[in-house]
């Protein structure tokens, strides 16, 4: 985590903007510059390119950041459901994990919004989840950390750096980069106390309208900030993190609830796909031997929320040991129990395929991406597995679908450049490798494989004028680097 903190950091001190004496921004990067920034207005281009640039950290280089496709794309599915109900639904959000126990949830400049584990796994309903999320896009709709720049509450950019690496590495109190993240955390609410309870009071009150107008039992807000409260109590100095980035008060929770009574109850079931993501996630804690014993107890005693889902939970930790006839019997019994999504449906194929038996495997991916085929969970098995068992071809032509849909799905671009190499298509797999590395904002690694591409010469002529065209972009990018890294170096 401390190697998180300081790359954060690094990112945060690189970035640089100069303001006019209008206040309008002059286009040096679009980031804000060192040293004193109070009374000035950061841009909603600037706040996305400061979380374009966390972002890019979280995902290539941060170990916990959580690859899994099927629970980010549960949680851009509740996310775009409540940034849709949301004061501002045009700021782009995306939504992803966070691998730690702990429960926490933060939102960093231009809408990236992590999700800890701990908070998937202690919410009781989704409502509550939503409850967290509903505050969280709150304080990006109502751009709390460009207000904190703007009305002089934060000095400089090292105090700002400070507050965004605190939000982001504020995972376990036991982490070397805890102290002194929550440190630097300190220093900054000693000096903005204040003005953070007015945001925290304001994204409540924003969250709560978005959470009831999204279709949530609109109690899940204050149940969950309640249960936090209590635990806070109970740990004493081992409080959920959530409370360190977002102090909590009875006054707020009394708020919430105050606001609460005047909205009609409505009880709101859990969605199926919710308790699918806690039961992966669970059965992926601990040894094999571990979940499987926790999902086979819960089963056997008849106290499983959904006896669905933590029979899907079972066959997840019987695949750790790579059990594969256990596996299929227990799919077997949760389609019994009338269990039916394409997440049972995604390991009843990987089942097959361990199994050696290519032609079900292959078909039970074709079937499932016939109910969902944006899916990229689905698209991503079904993709390496038929470049594994020599089907390149047909892995290009459905990654290029995918790539026209998302260009900056950088798995799929990973995919088309292996079928590609499968292939001996030299020109392409160099392109969907460059693209790769630009996605990385690696834009000299990106040059030189545009440049591998555009000597391989082996495309059409629509794919040879692509990669020109797209060679010429990415030099341009690469001169502005560093031409700013002279300047500002």
């Amino acid at each position: 985590m401390s190697r998180l903190k300081n790359r954060l950091l690094a990112i945060m001190l690189s970035c640089s903007l100069v303001l006019s004496p209008s206040g309008q921004l002059w286009a040096v990067d679009e980031l804000p510059e060192l040293g004193d920034v109070a009374g000035a207005d950061l841009s909603p281009l600037a706040e996305k390119k400061i979380g374009r640039k966390i972002m890019n950290e979280i995902r290539w280089h941060e170990p916990m950041y959580l690859d899994d496709p099927e629970v980010e794309a549960y949680l851009n599915r509740l996310g775009s459901r409540l940034v849709a109900a949301s004061p501002d639904p045009a700021i782009g959000f995306e939504f992803f994990a966070v691998n730690d126990r702990m429960i926490n949830a933060f939102a960093t400049f231009g809408g990236y919004v992590g999700v800890n584990t701990g908070l998937l796994l202690n919410a009781d309903s989704e409502s509550e989840l939503a409850g967290v999320l509903a505050h969280e896009v709150s304080h990006v709709t109502q751009h709390h950390l460009a207000r904190q720049i703007s009305q002089g509450k934060v000095a400089s950019m090292a105090v700002l750096a400070a507050m965004v690496v605190a939000l982001l590495a504020a995972h376990s109190s036991s982490s070397a980069g805890m102290g002194a993240a929550v440190g630097a955390q300190a220093g900054v609410m000693q000096s903005q106390l204040g003005f953070s309870r007015d945001f925290e009071r304001e994204a409540d009150r924003v969250g709560l309208q978005t959470l009831n107008k999204a279709g949530f039992d609109p109690t899940g807000m204050s149940g969950f900030f309640a249960k936090l409260q209590k635990a806070s109590r109970v740990y004493e100095n081992n409080a959920p993190v959530y409370l360190r980035t977002h102090p909590l008060t009875t006054e707020r929770i009394a708020d919430m609830q105050n606001r609460e009574s005047l909205l009609p109850y409505h009880q709101v079931p859990d969605s199926l796909e919710f308790h699918l993501i806690r039961a992966k996630l669970r059965a992926e804690q601990g040894t094999p031997a571990e979940a499987t014993k926790y999902f086979r107890d819960l089963l056997g005693a008849g106290k499983a929320q959904h006896a669905g889902a933590a029979t899907y939970g079972l066959a997840i930790a019987l695949s750790r040991v790579k059990d594969w006839v256990a596996v299929d019997k227990t799919i077997a019994d949760a389609r019994q129990q009338r269990l039916s999504h394409t997440m049972l449906d995604r390991l009843a194929a990987e089942s097959r395929l361990a199994q050696g038996d290519v032609v079900a495997g292959l078909k039970a991916y074709v079937v499932a991406l016939s109910k969902e085929p944006d899916n990229p969970a689905l698209i991503y098995g079904y993709a390496e597995a038929l470049v594994r068992f020599g089907r390149a071809e047909e892995a290009f032509n459905l990654t290029d679908r995918r790539l026209r849909k998302v260009n900056s799905d950088g798995f799929a671009w990973q995919l088309q450049a292996k079928s590609a190499a499968a292939l001996g298509r030299k020109s392409a797999e160099h392109r969907a490798q460059g693209e790769f590395y630009a996605l990385q904002e690696k834009t000299a690694a990106a040059v030189e494989q545009f440049q591998i591409a555009q000597q391989a010469g082996d495309g059409d002529f629509y794919e040879m004028s692509m990669i020109d065209a797209r060679l010429q972009v990415l030099k341009r990018k690469r001169i502005e680097e560093i031409s700013e890294g002279r300047k500002y170096n």
